[in-house]
């Protein structure tokens, strides 16, 4: 199996391609719009058909890869049915499976950091999005974030999974890049809860300054915009 895990510094974004093997197809998950031409050289230099290509929510903190790389591949895009995304052609419901060539995931509705936000469960290994974090969880105060949804998301769905499942979340800002389940249940202090109650409270005090580009990436990730498209806005 191919699996690659990509970085972007600016917006602390993790990116995952996955393929069964060289000249397969692959798919990618959670793509950064200035990353385009990375992946595409990758797909290139390993001679893989991009099939499918997901986001685990709107974010509002990068523009997509999204559009572009469906306006360079054909890529079938791909998020939650919840997601209001003008770019999306197949919308996923909860326990849906998502298939490419010997590559099967599983779609789990995961709200809390926002009311879009999915994961997506492949073998041994989970895919959260900014629901479940290492060592910590996604923010709950916009996009019709709400913590008692995402409590129930955690607690009640991702940490229901074996505890050696591995976890790759959108984003890491202190340089991990991959924890597991049992390590989240024992090691990550928002988790460390007697109660929903307890949890919301700690989510409802975090006093976080909104993203950067807040404004700019969820209206861009809302239309699907094209990187040319978002040049021209700005001329």
């Amino acid at each position: 199996m191919i699996f690659e895990q990509f970085f972007d510094k600016t917006s602390s974004t993790y990116t995952y391609l996955i393929s069964s093997g060289k000249g397969r197809e692959a798919l990618i998950i959670d793509p950064v719009l200035e990353k385009t031409n990375e992946y595409l050289n990758l797909l290139k230099n390993l001679n893989l058909k991009l099939v499918k290509v997901i986001d685990t929510h709107i974010h509002a903190d990068h523009v997509s890869g999204l559009a572009e790389l469906n306006e360079k591949t054909d890529c079938v895009t791909v998020m939650g049915e919840k997601a209001q995304a003008d770019i999306v052609s197949m919308y996923a419901k909860d326990n849906e499976k998502i298939k490419i060539e010997n590559i099967e995931l599983k779609t789990i509705y995961t709200p809390g950091h926002t009311d879009d936000s999915y994961s997506f469960l492949m073998g041994d290994r989970v895919f959260t999005g900014d629901t479940l974090l290492i060592k910590s969880t996604g923010r709950t105060d916009f996009q019709n974030g709400n913590p008692n949804d995402q409590y129930h998301s955690i607690f009640n769905r991702l940490l229901k999974l074996p505890d050696k499942t591995l976890v790759y979340p959108a984003h890491d800002y202190k340089g991990e890049k991959v924890s597991t389940i049992g390590e989240e249940k024992k090691l990550n202090p928002r988790l460390q809860v007697n109660s929903k109650e307890q949890y919301v409270t700690v989510m409802n005090n975090l006093k976080l300054a909104h993203p950067q580009l807040m404004d700019v990436a969820i209206s861009a990730n809302r239309k699907g915009l094209t990187l040319k498209e978002i040049n021209n806005r700005n001329n």
